[in-house]
């Protein structure tokens, strides 16, 4: 209890990806979950179990679990590799009929999906079973995943995104962090009632700095002034060959700009194949997977973050930097566009001249940079820890007083 008329909520959270694999969900949910312990609510994690080599990527001082306080546990379960997905870290939860118990036991007010898969599947069932009411969140453009299936072509992408509607329209809510997703789902026939809540970003990491402490964070990186970071997932459909081309074309104009990549993925080596072939070694860095006090570090030392992804519902990265103060240069495509406005530039998707183009007008320019600067901030102002707590408190408030949302 924070409060003599708040009352505490028990929320149990289900996500076919977690802790160590890299992921924006995973970040976000794990956000959303301190600060909502932060104001007395109760939460339980139910997630896959990872393998020793998974948390060898990203695991720091050796713990091999996270510590998240006295009032968010962690439940396992036991899962299988997928190894088509592009982090090379994903885990397939086969789902049971017995797996409820152990919600059960927690003794949840809501029952909060993250996913339709394995562990989505489970929350199904427990509240189903339970009949405790279900949360869903879609974060993810399955359109843009179906490539990482063995099954290709449009009957699938339809079939998939049916199967996701279905899921969802078993929800009390739904939410997504971009109002894009929604519209598409809305129009394949999504029914259920729907609420728009942002990922957040934890401030108390991802802030900005006085310029004079820059010159001390690309030392330690051995960087240069006209350093770009990419930080994410290496894969295939975060375009990153893009980057790498558009910087082929801004060596021609700035020879000492650096793209620096944070992150790891199965698209890696190919990548690395790339910037060998354009003989770019000494203008594209690969720094492998950062945590996140070196990844504020890499984005405050930084002039500019570069994406050019076509799968983003909103991308955490992008939260991230512009909490640091960066600019953004984006794709025009999907999540991103609702989130680079006055604080960085569009491109078109593909497009590595326009890229390019941009990354040398933001190099160059100092004073349109520290405006889209001053304009990140502002932008995500609304975002932090503590607004995105509020507002899941108060939606889990209103389905748990069974106020407003009804199943249909």
């Amino acid at each position: 209890m924070t409060s003599k008329n708040k009352i505490s909520v028990r929320i149990a959270i289900f996500s076919d990806n977690f802790y160590p694999e890299l992921s924006g969900i995973s970040d976000s949910i794990i956000t959303i979950a301190k600060g909502l312990a932060a104001r007395g609510h109760q939460i339980n994690f139910f997630v896959p179990k990872y393998s020793a080599k998974n948390y060898q990527l990203i695991a720091e001082n050796g713990k091999t679990e996270l510590d998240l306080g006295k009032n968010i546990k962690i439940t396992r379960f036991c899962s299988l590799a997928f190894r088509l997905a592009g982090t090379g870290q994903a885990r397939l939860v086969v789902p049971t009929l017995w797996r409820f118990l152990y919600v059960k036991r927690f003794k949840p007010d809501i029952i909060y999906s993250n996913h339709f898969f394995g562990v989505g599947l489970e929350a199904l069932l427990a509240s189903k079973f339970l009949k405790i009411p279900l949360v869903g969140t879609n974060h993810t453009a399955i359109t843009e995943f179906i490539r990482y299936s063995p099954l290709k072509g449009e009957w699938f992408q339809k079939m998939a995104l049916r199967y996701a509607i279905w899921y969802y329209n078993h929800c009390r809510v739904l939410t997504t962090p971009g109002r894009d997703l929604y519209e598409e789902m809305q129009s394949a026939g999504l029914k259920v009632s729907y609420e728009q809540i942002s990922n957040p970003v934890d401030d108390g990491i991802f802030k900005p700095i006085k310029e004079e402490e820059v010159s001390s964070l690309l030392k330690e990186f051995d960087l240069p002034k006209e350093t770009l970071v990419y930080a994410g997932r290496l894969a295939v459909e975060k375009n990153i060959e893009v980057i790498i081309q558009a910087m082929a074309l801004v060596k021609n104009k700035v020879p000492a700009a650096v793209l620096a990549i944070a992150g790891h993925g199965k698209n890696a080596e190919d990548l690395k194949s790339l910037v060998k072939k354009l003989k770019l070694e000494n203008n594209v860095k690969f720094l492998g997977t950062l945590n996140k006090i070196k990844l504020a570090k890499l984005y405050q030392a930084a002039k500019a973050f570069v994406i050019m992804s076509t799968s983003e519902v909103q991308s955490m990265t992008i939260l991230q930097a512009l909490a640091c103060g960066l600019p953004v240069i984006g794709a025009q495509a999907r999540g991103i566009q609702e989130c680079v406005k006055d604080n960085g530039f569009l491109v078109p998707v593909g497009d590595d001249k326009a890229l390019a183009e941009k990354i040398v007008l933001l190099l160059k320019n100092d004073k349109i940079r520290k405006e889209f600067g001053k304009n990140a901030l502002l932008f995500v102002k609304d975002y932090t820890i503590a607004e995105t707590a509020k507002k899941w408190e108060d939606l889990f408030n209103k389905v748990t007083n069974n106020k407003q949302f009804s199943l249909l």
